[in-house]
């Protein structure tokens, strides 16, 4: 049986994209990352990815018509690559079902807050705004609409008394950081049952 191989879209400084290159350098990833694609070419994240010698995809939208027309020279990168889970770290681009429909139950992103509580663009401010006490991480299916797809993990943080934004954020990027490599390895390791909405993590045999 051949590595599992995963492609990981991104459009900024790829802290989490680092994260699953960390983890698979030390072998606990148990997958190769085999493509990133990224819609900024000058984002940091591009730069890893070939120091690390990962292939890289690159597009800007403004050169297309519309976003169903990249997503297919995507999909045919995705194809060619044999990738197994498409894993979305920082894309800041809604996803049409080009791309949705074939990877179904294949791709995954990560959210900085539980889910469904703060969807949506600065979810960490969001939860500070609204008062709560605890706020955290998701990693979730992702179902074409935002922030929507079946939950599969996540990590709860208490924030604490008069926190700053900036200190909840870091935090929230550590807890990032673990879980989302922990994730992937589930998947390499055949343990996510999805039916329906519910998301069983089957123990290691």
């Amino acid at each position: 049986m051949g590595s599992y191989r995963i492609a990981v879209f991104a459009s900024g400084t790829g802290s989490n994209f680092q994260a699953l290159l960390d983890a698979q350098r030390k072998g606990s990833l148990q997958a190769e990352i085999v493509l990133l694609v990224s819609d900024k070419p000058n984002a940091p994240v591009v730069e890893r990815a070939r120091n690390a010698g990962i292939e890289v995809f690159l597009f800007q939208p403004k050169d297309y018509n519309q976003r169903e027309d990249y997503e297919r020279e995507i999909l045919s990168q995705l194809e060619a690559q044999g990738v197994d889970l498409i894993v979305l770290a920082g894309y800041m681009r809604l996803l049409t079902s080009v791309l949705v429909a074939p990877y179904s139950g294949r791709m995954i992103n990560i959210h900085p807050s539980l889910l469904p509580a703060f969807a949506g663009k600065n979810a960490i401010g969001q939860a500070l705004e609204y008062g709560v006490k605890v706020t955290g991480v998701t990693v979730h299916f992702v179902d074409g609409g935002m922030d929507t797809g079946p939950v599969i993990a996540q990590t709860a943080l208490d924030i604490q008394p008069g926190e700053e934004e900036a200190a909840l954020t870091e935090r929230i990027h550590a807890a990032e950081q673990q879980l989302y490599p922990a994730v992937v390895s589930w998947f390499a390791q055949g343990r996510i049952i999805l039916e329906g909405r519910q998301v069983t993590v089957l123990p290691l045999r």
